[in-house]
């Protein structure tokens, strides 16, 4: 999504817009003359304010929860890797080395392919084929010990854990707030800001501060919540941090 800068130029726009707005209803429409004949609709821009509140708290904290289920799901997938790198161990040659090499090289893609990827809203590929590659090596042992049937079934467990976490991450990276949503955040936005504005009162200092401290809050909450829509991308994002430290930890492993 927009950089750190990009989002401050955005909101510094806005504000402009917003106080540029306020000085020229105050020119063309002076504030007596509005207070004269519109006493009488205070009540009706609490509701839109209070209207338009309560949907941006709402989807603020949904985009923060899904936001958080996504981190969560990279952890677990992170986890999962280090497992199947560990259980490795357990199994006869040379289906563990395989999927020791196959571990190391799943982390790597997820570190330089899938995230730079995803980042762009692109779908990776490589760690795709490297799953499907640590599948067929599990796949292909038939005999062994107990202890290494063990090894081979806990194995196969946390391959289908780490494929899904997969799966899950790819469909967050895809997952968007629907457009209806940022019709009706925009929309809401117009109408309180241009409001307030309207509505006007008889200090103009005051006018002046509620209307940029309104504008300030409401053009805030909505970048987060665009931010927060792009879980990979933006100034606000996941990062690969849970792959680095599995990939250091099985690299320092041998």
């Amino acid at each position: 999504m927009l950089s750190l800068t990009q989002n401050i130029l955005l909101a510094v726009l806005v504000m402009a817009l917003a106080m540029s707005f306020m000085v020229l209803i105050n020119r063309r429409w002076p504030a007596n003359e509005r207070y004269a004949k519109e006493d009488l609709i205070g009540w009706q821009l609490n509701i839109l304010a209070t209207t338009h509140a309560v949907i941006l708290g709402f989807m603020l904290y949904t985009e923060w929860t899904n936001f958080s289920a996504v981190k969560l799901n990279a952890e677990l997938e992170a986890s999962a890797l280090r497992n199947e790198f560990r259980l490795a161990e357990g199994l006869p040659q040379p289906a563990r080395a395989q999927l020791e090499d196959q571990a190391r090289a799943y982390a790597a893609a997820v570190v330089k392919d899938d995230w730079p990827l995803m980042s762009r809203g692109q779908t990776p590929e490589l760690s795709h084929a490297i799953n499907r590659s640590m599948w067929k090596t599990l796949m292909s042992v038939r005999q062994g010990s107990a202890a290494e049937m063990t090894a081979l079934d806990h194995a196969l467990s946390e391959l289908s854990t780490l494929t899904q976490c997969r799966r899950t991450r790819l469909l967050q990276a895809d997952s968007r707030l629907p457009g209806i949503f940022w019709w009706v955040l925009m929309v809401g936005g117009i109408l309180t800001v241009s409001s307030v504005a309207m509505f006007g009162s008889r200090n103009p200092r005051l006018h002046a501060f509620q209307v940029f401290s309104l504008t300030l809050l409401i053009t805030l909450a909505m970048l987060a919540i665009a931010d927060l829509d792009r879980p990979f991308s933006g100034s606000v994002h996941i990062d690969d941090t849970p792959f680095q430290r599995a990939r250091d930890n099985m690299n320092e492993a041998g």
